[in-house]
């Protein structure tokens, strides 16, 4: 069976869903942002793509839950700007999310090796026609 485009795009977007969601709640941690200051932030390096129409579900869905707080600021520059922030029990479950990401990123990265037990079995495989 071939893997087609649109499955490895689904899985692509699923696993980014999560980590976006992290990533916003890391930079979100120490300082407050309006939508396009965190899409800037989190693009910075170049390595990813961000829109704020990706960024504000997110938002969204945070501010729902009570993980952020935000508040309207006046701008100098233009209408005023929704700021969002990380409440405390945001802070918490980005701590607790954060080392379930780093513990699950060290598994993903393991240099797994056969081990011996795994060749025996193999071995053992036992085709019968019926």
């Amino acid at each position: 069976m071939e893997y087609s485009d649109e499955d490895r795009n689904r899985r692509i977007t699923q696993l980014r869903k999560g980590i976006l969601e992290l990533a916003v709640m890391g930079v979100l941690y120490h300082e407050r942002h309006y939508g396009y200051s965190l899409v800037r932030v989190l693009s910075e390096s170049g390595s990813i793509s961000l829109k704020e129409g990706t960024i504000y579900p997110i938002l969204a869905r945070l501010d729902r839950d009570g993980l952020v707080r935000s508040e309207w600021v006046e701008s100098g520059q233009g209408p005023p700007r929704k700021y969002y922030a990380l409440t405390s029990s945001g802070q918490q479950l980005f701590d607790e999310l954060n080392q379930e990401f780093d513990l699950l990123v060290s598994l993903v990265q393991q240099k797994w090796k056969a081990t011996e037990q795994s060749e025996p079995a193999r071995k053992r495989l036992v085709v019968r026609k019926g």
